[in-house]
Order: C-alpha cells, then structure tokens, then sequence
C-alpha cells in the first residue's frame, strides 16, 4: 500500500549530505520512503494522497531515555524542590505500590505524549519491580507500545542493591541477580526483533551505580553481548553519585565504567554532566542522552553537550521520567536542549538545525540503529509533519530557527511511524486519548492516597 505526502512546503532530510528540500513530494511504500522528489503520481499504484501544503516535514524525534511509569507521579508535593537522592527516597515510597495496570496506562499517557509532540521512537528504562506484584512489566509496556503504534525500546531495569546492603531502594522495590537475569533472558528472547524497521527491540539497564552490585553489572554486560542487545544505564547524574563511587569503588561513575567493560558503541548512559575531559575521551563511541529539563528541576547540572559531540560520543536527546520534568513533550526538549547548550557555550553553541539533528539522526545512532531518524530512500516512514502558520511565527525568517525557538504549542500536525498515521490534526488515530487519560488519573490517585494514608 502506498502513500503520497504531496507538496510539502520543506523537507529536513538530515541525510548524510543534510539536504533540505522545498515543494517535494515523499512516496511511502508500506513502511518505507521509496521516493522524494517533486509531481511524484500514484494515479497506477493504490493508496492514498495526503495534502501537505504549508507543512514541514522532517524525521519523527528519537527519544533516548524516560520511565514511563512515573507519568502517575507528577507533581507530588513530597518531592518538590529536592535533589536527586532526596527525591529518589521520597518517590520509592510511592513507586513500591506500581503494578501492571499501573504500568500499561502509565506507559500510554507517556506514548500518547510523546508522539503527540513529534516523536516516533522511544524508549524506556524500567527498574522497579515491587516485591509482591507481577514480575512481567516490560510485557504490559511492549503491549501498550503495539496498542498505540509507537516504535519502542523496552530496557530492562533492574536494582539489586538495597538499603540493608548500602543502595539507596527500599529492599522491597529490589530483586535478587538470578531472578533479575532469568527475566532479562526471557524478554529478549521472547521481543527482541533486530531486524531492519523493528518495532520492538531490548537492552539490558541496570539501574545506576548506587543501586545495583558491580556482580549484576558484569553479568548483564555479558548476557546483553552474547544476545546481541545494548546496554544502557544512569550514570555521572549527580555529585551525590559521583561521591558513593569514589566512596565504594575509589573510582569516579565513568572510571568505574570503563574498568567493568561497559564503554563502547553497544553502551549508552543517560545523563553524563559530571565529567571531566579525559572521561569525554573514554566514552567516544558510546552513548549519551541528554535530558534537559530534569537536570534542570533537580539541579543536576548541565552536559556538556558540544563537547561530546566533538569528542566523537553519540548525543541523543531525551524526555526523563515525567516526576523529573512533568511532561513527555519532546518538541520541549529540543528548545530546552538548544536554549541550556547556548547558556553553557554562548556563540559557540550548537545551531538549531544541529540540535534538531541531535533529536532525530543523533538519537537514533545512540540506539543502534541507522534505518531511522533520517527522510531517504530505503529508511523508515518515521515523519512528522509540522504547521508553522500560527501567529507565534509570525516574522521568523529561519524556519529550521522557528522550530526551535517559536511556538505556543508543541502538538505536531502528523505523526506518521512505520508508515501509519498515529497523530493527526493534533490527534491520536488508534486510541481513545479521554479513556486513557481517566484510567491512568484513577490509578495514580489511589496509589497516591493509600501511600498518604501510612503517612499521615
């Protein structure tokens, strides 16, 4: 089946020649560009004709880090105005109680977000496993992620260190290695897909260094390399961090890092704002997610972005979970990440078409994967469609600058993933965004009150 994006007024390819075109058409074929150029006609082949005009058209974003179950727990007045460590102490409290409904409808509030603001490839790093509770989350989150159509990377989390053995989680949100590996096993070999245009992929993430032994570290990198899957985890977050592994190990987190083996292309972290230059050197090659917005609330500090990229590191742009920015906005993120990148570095900062690249072509090499986050022939109908007509744009002479910086509204106009609209005019196709919205509201209210009720 074929579909016909026709007169699209520009279109961001970030392609390896960094072509932009104006008033072309892009040709879908099932899930793949098979063509960009202009008058291109379907008037043969079946399909549908989709009028682009006054539209922009660029990769869908590439978000490289966020827990999706956090979505229940914005804006909790227990946390507020804390650091990190604080902050994590007082949310294990309410996160002890998550289940698998809690999970699914979690997740779905940050899918619906998510590709509402732009984004088509996501994925998700999920640690907490209440004692007591179904072991089998990353199964409700690869379910909501077919429900809703969104292509996704399911991590799975896990925390082994406790309290009682010096970590930072209550005991009761932490699981045992065996039990942990057992069911990293199983969810690569039951949804890992690494063929071309997957929609589900897999890697192993441990938690951080304060939440997980060096034994469970070692021995997901070496499961995760024998299956073929990536690796991922938090790391050089905090100071608070950085202290506990000098304090543990007598290493700094990227010191620590390297001594374990888990540096490399098949590596990213989410984070890395506490590193000095001879740690940027150590990580070329490997991962990074910056995540603005949750750096900022809890002031983490700033990456050091342009010096990364510079360095050789794969720099992708990411959301967090929503209790450490509030929202899965991911248009927010790249204004977020352009505007602290220019506080940092002023005139010698990343442009706004460099960090729209970081987005889209940048969080997909942080993935793994080269057959998204750019618009060309044989890569995946991963676009978004963006209308700059409002008034907020209104004398913006740079649209590739107004993407970034302009706009009362982050919606996208389309959102189109592996060849099928999931967003338009604003609004999700397969899902019921009311339905969702009531159901996730529910669970985290009552999860809410009953941790308040043993509070207070």
């Amino acid at each position: 089946m074929y579909m016909l994006l026709k007169n699209i007024s520009k279109v961001l390819t970030f392609d390896d020649n960094d072509n932009i075109f104006d008033g072309v058409d892009i040709l879908i074929k099932d899930n793949e560009i098979v063509k960009i150029g202009k008058n291109i006609e379907i008037d043969n082949l079946s399909g549908s004709v989709v009028d682009c005009k006054g539209l922009i058209a660029m990769p869908g974003f590439v978000n490289t880090h966020h827990h999706l179950y956090q979505t229940l727990f914005r804006g909790i007045d227990e946390v507020q105005e804390k650091p990190l460590f604080p902050w994590l102490i007082g949310l294990y409290e309410f996160w002890k109680h998550i289940d698998s409904e809690a999970v699914y409808y979690g997740s779905m509030v940050g899918f619906c977000e998510l590709l509402k603001t732009g984004c088509t490839t996501t994925m998700d790093h999920h640690y907490v496993f209440p004692k007591g509770k179904s072991p089998y989350l990353i199964d409700e989150q690869i379910k909501a992620s077919r429900d809703i159509g969104i292509r996704f990377h399911a991590t799975r989390g896990s925390m082994s260190r406790g309290k009682s053995k010096g970590g930072l989680p209550p005991d009761c949100v932490v699981q045992d290695e065996e039990e942990i590996l057992l069911d990293c096993e199983r969810v690569i070999d039951k949804y890992h897909d690494s063929k071309k245009f997957a929609t589900n992929r897999i890697a192993l993430a441990p938690c951080s260094p304060f939440s997980v032994t060096l034994s469970l570290m070692e021995k997901c990198r070496d499961l995760a390399r024998e299956k073929k899957v990536m690796l991922h985890t938090h790391l050089a977050e905090t100071l608070d961090e950085e202290k506990y592994c000098i304090e543990k190990y007598g290493k700094r987190p990227v010191e620590l890092m390297e001594s374990i083996g888990w540096v490399g292309e098949d590596v990213w972290f989410a984070h890395v704002i506490h590193v000095n230059d001879d740690e940027i050197k150590i990580l070329k090659g490997s991962g990074v997610a910056h995540c603005p917005s949750s750096n900022m609330k809890l002031s983490s500090g700033i990456c050091r972005t342009t010096e990364l990229v510079k360095a050789g590191v794969n720099v992708g742009i990411a959301v967090d979970g929503s209790a450490s920015n509030d929202g899965s906005n991911m248009w927010e993120e790249v204004r977020r990440a352009y505007l602290l990148n220019h506080l940092k570095y002023g005139n010698e900062g990343l442009s706004a078409y460099e960090v729209l690249k970081m987005a889209t072509k940048g969080g997909a090499k942080v993935l793994g994967r080269d057959d998204i986050g750019e618009l060309s022939c044989g890569k995946a109908a991963d676009i978004i469609l963006l209308d700059i007509s409002d008034i907020a744009y209104a004398g913006c002479h740079n649209p590739i600058v107004g993407i970034v910086t302009c706009g009362n509204s982050s919606l996208v106009n389309m959102t189109i993933v592996n060849g099928k609209i999931l967003v338009k005019d604003g609004h999700l196709t397969l899902v019921d965004e009311d339905m969702i919205k009531n159901e996730a509201n529910k669970i985290a209210m009552e999860i809410v009150r009953r941790e308040r009720e043993k509070m207070y």
